[in-house]
């Protein structure tokens, strides 16, 4: 009945968990509570729900008691599993969980402009080294979060003051929680981060009241906030992907949706058994695996503000007959192929879903990118800017002058060539930018991206490329990537020791 936690690995494969799951935690010297053992076991047999339920020892916390008050216990079970009944039948939305009572309203991960370091930090624009330090906030990747006190305050242990007439109360007396409500000290971010310990690694401006402070670090700020953009797997079944694929892609773009990511693949049996299951008790379920398995499907990433139920409503019913009848402006009735009963377009259930959906139809991929000394200050966030619109998350970042020991590092490969002293003149000449770059085929989009190696050929044959807006010649063209995953992870290695890829691609 129930999971033993006690590594990161384990944590990590249990929150991937649909529903609810109820945790038990004590101290290792005294075990676990055995009135509750017996408790659970009944909650596990009279709900019956195995998808829903789940029992573990050590996620985010929807609810705690605190004390073995087993009819307490018994009612909030009952009531959250209720509650993910609604959920998972699409009656309610899950609710947000705020930690610690703050919201993020906007965030970006990147190297900061000399602009928005001296605006930031003017209030030390006087100190000696102060150039120094913008050099610096330059060079490396900064985390900007915009952060708001969330409506609901979320109580703390460490701040709780707890009314001394509930704390003697036998457990047993009543079966109703009929405890006063805590009562939270209300804290700054900056007071929080301190008690959480982590105040040294943040820089923190409270008490904002001019968005134009706040649009100067994210520059779109006014346009995104309070907008919830949501990624989701979409898929065209083998049938309709062979005959109206542009059709289906342009009416997507024109619903709003933007495609981050998209390729073609043949699924196994046992891929489109989950990704049909909601099929499986139909007559028609063995011909819907043998339609899905017998050619390649498009997978899209597509984002959009409220994707996940814009697409749902838009896809309308997983039944043809039925989008016909009822929803006949839906894409289920527009794009019907011949006599196949079911939706041909799919789309993730719930966000959860979606995420592990990319995950495994677009598993991230590393590559190693190098901008080149002759790029100015300003070229160089151009190009970032469009590192960043092309999906690309930039994971590690380091400015380096590469003398030729480093130099060697990553052109390993060219190191015997005769114009190999050339290379090296060129990067002598000032530092350069070394970036772990990632997603999915990392190393094919970076090397697009980045164009021909000539600027003049990459002008002519792919005009929006790095190297044809930022290159000069041959030798001072911009940029530079690694020409497969095997070179890209063997100068990851050698130039950040400490980097250790998640996840990776391997074919």
């Amino acid at each position: 009945m129930q999971a033993v936690i006690n590594n990161q690995s384990l944590w990590d494969e249990m929150m991937q968990n649909k529903g609810l799951t109820v945790i038990d935690v004590y101290q290792a010297w005294c075990g676990p509570c055995k009135a509750m053992q017996t408790l659970f076991r009944k909650l596990k047999n009279e709900l019956n729900e195995d998808e829903l339920l789940h029992f573990a020892v050590n996620g985010t916390i929807v609810a705690k008691i605190q004390g073995a008050n087993a009819p307490l216990v018994n009612q909030k079970i009952i009531t959250l599993v209720d509650e993910e009944r609604k959920i998972a039948a699409g009656e309610m939305v899950r609710p947000q969980i705020i930690k610690a009572g703050f919201v993020i309203e906007a965030e970006d991960k990147k190297p900061l402009t000399e602009e928005q370091v001296k605006h930031f930090y003017s209030q030390i624009a006087d100190q000696p080294d102060f150039e120094d330090f913008v050099s610096f906030m330059t060079r490396n990747l900064s985390y900007i979060l915009v952060v708001s006190q969330g409506k609901e305050k979320q109580p703390s242990w460490d701040d709780s003051e707890v009314n001394s007439e509930t704390e003697s109360k036998e457990p047993w007396d009543e079966q109703e929680e009929t405890a006063k409500p805590l009562r939270m000290k209300s804290k700054s971010l900056q007071q929080y981060l301190e008690i959480q310990q982590i105040s040294q690694f943040c820089d923190v401006e409270e008490n904002i009241t001019n968005t134009k402070f706040i649009e100067v670090l994210i520059p779109d700020f006014k346009k995104i906030r309070g907008i919830k953009f949501e990624k989701i797997l979409a898929l065209l079944r083998p049938a309709l992907f062979n005959e109206r694929t542009e059709d289906v892609l342009n009416k997507i773009q024109d619903e709003g949706f933007k495609i981050l990511l998209q390729r073609q693949i043949v699924l196994s049996e046992e891929e489109a058994k989950t990704l049909c299951k909601e099929y499986e008790n139909k007559d028609y379920f063995g011909s819907v695996i043998e339609n899905m398995t017998s050619g390649p499907s498009l997978a899209l990433v597509l984002v959009r503000e409220n994707g996940l139920g814009y697409w749902k409503q838009l896809i309308g019913p997983s039944n043809v007959e039925e989008a016909k009848e009822y929803l006949p402006e839906s894409l289920c009735a527009q794009f019907a192929i011949g006599g196949l009963p079911i939706n041909q377009l799919y789309g993730s259930d719930s966000l959860e879903d979606a995420e592990r959906e990319i995950q495994y139809f677009f598993p991230p991929q590393h590559t190693v990118a190098l901008i080149k000394p002759h790029v100015t200050q300003e070229q160089r966030e151009d190009i970032m800017k469009l590192i960043k619109e092309t999906g690309f998350d930039i994971t590690q970042m380091k400015e380096i002058l590469l003398t030729e020991e480093e130099a060697e590092k990553i052109y390993f490969k060219i190191k015997g060539k005769e114009f190999y002293k050339d290379v090296l003149d060129v990067l002598a000449k000032g530092t350069s930018l070394v970036m772990i770059l990632t997603k999915w085929n990392a190393v094919l989009d970076w090397r697009r991206l980045m164009g021909p190696t000539d600027p003049e050929e990459a002008r002519l044959l792919s005009p929006d490329s790095i190297r044809a807006q930022f290159g000069k010649n041959i030798l001072q063209n911009a940029v530079h990537g690694a020409s497969t995953m095997e070179e890209a992870m063997e100068t990851i290695g050698k130039m950040f020791e400490d980097f250790i890829p998640e996840n990776l691609e391997e074919n």
